[in-house]
């Protein structure tokens, strides 16, 4: 790997992992930059692992320290949530290159048309909500679990959502429990990729430099800032995945 690679994989990283705690969608980032270095996209979906995974070491640890994070509530979605992902780990590790591009371009055309149609159901979720019943909660979490065991990007947008509108938590505590969530399942549905030959350990490593700086810096914004600060910055990611997405359909065409 050229000297440079290093380079932009750690800024990208970075910049992954401010967004993944400000808002979701880093992967939506970090995935087609690991596939332009050479990664096949089951092998760029495992190695993106090792990043989210020490990014959100860094990120709860730090929520932690600034007395934001919750732990009890983070087990009561997070378990529904792992067992979930443990399946869609098998499904992704399952899936041949070529339809696993299929499902990273559906998921982003996916993500996108949400925020399109109803933007204000996510950017005004500062707003607390009375929570659904628990059994509704663990399916809705269990589910999620799925789509990041399969992809992982844009998972944070439906964990965002269904912690602020289904489990009733204002966004800087949401934002929090969103990265333990991910923690809980991420190194189980490591290990089914790093299983399958899926994971390239030296490049997750150094992505995760990247992502672990960003997610320090994030968890800073978010507290300083709070909720309306972050409803903007949950903003510009869904312009910019936006934006993204219609590129690379022009390319196509």
């Amino acid at each position: 790997m050229e000297w440079y690679y290093y380079i932009i994989i750690v800024a990208v990283g970075i910049v992954a992992g401010i967004i993944n705690t400000l808002a979701a969608g880093g992967s939506l980032l970090t995935l087609p930059v690991l596939m332009a270095l050479g990664l096949p996209p089951n092998m760029a979906n495992g190695t993106n692992r090792i990043a989210i995974f020490l990014q959100n070491v860094v990120g709860v640890g730090s929520f932690h320290k600034q007395k934001v994070m919750d732990f009890p509530s983070g087990f009561r979605v997070g378990i529904p949530a792992v067992i979930g992902a443990i399946a869609g780990a098998f499904i992704a590790v399952n899936l041949n290159d070529e339809v696993m591009k299929l499902a990273i371009a559906g998921v982003m055309i996916l993500v996108f048309f949400l925020m399109l149609l109803n933007p204000n159901r996510w950017i005004n979720s500062h707003e607390e909500h009375p929570p659904i019943p628990y059994w509704m909660q663990v399916v809705v979490f269990f589910f999620v679990g799925i789509y990041g065991g399969f992809i992982q990007a844009g998972v944070g947008f439906f964990l965002l959502t269904s912690l602020v509108l289904g489990s009733g938590f204002e966004l800087v505590k949401a934002n929090a429990l969103k990265l333990f969530v991910i923690l809980l399942y991420t190194p189980l549905a490591l290990v089914i990729f790093f299983v399958h030959g899926d994971v390239n350990i030296w490049m997750g490593l150094v992505l995760a430099v990247g992502n672990m700086t960003g997610a320090w810096i994030g968890t800073k914004i978010a507290v300083k800032q709070g909720a309306k600060f972050i409803r903007y910055f949950v903003l510009v990611a869904i312009l910019i995945a936006a934006t993204k997405l219609i590129w690379d359909a022009f390319k196509v065409l």
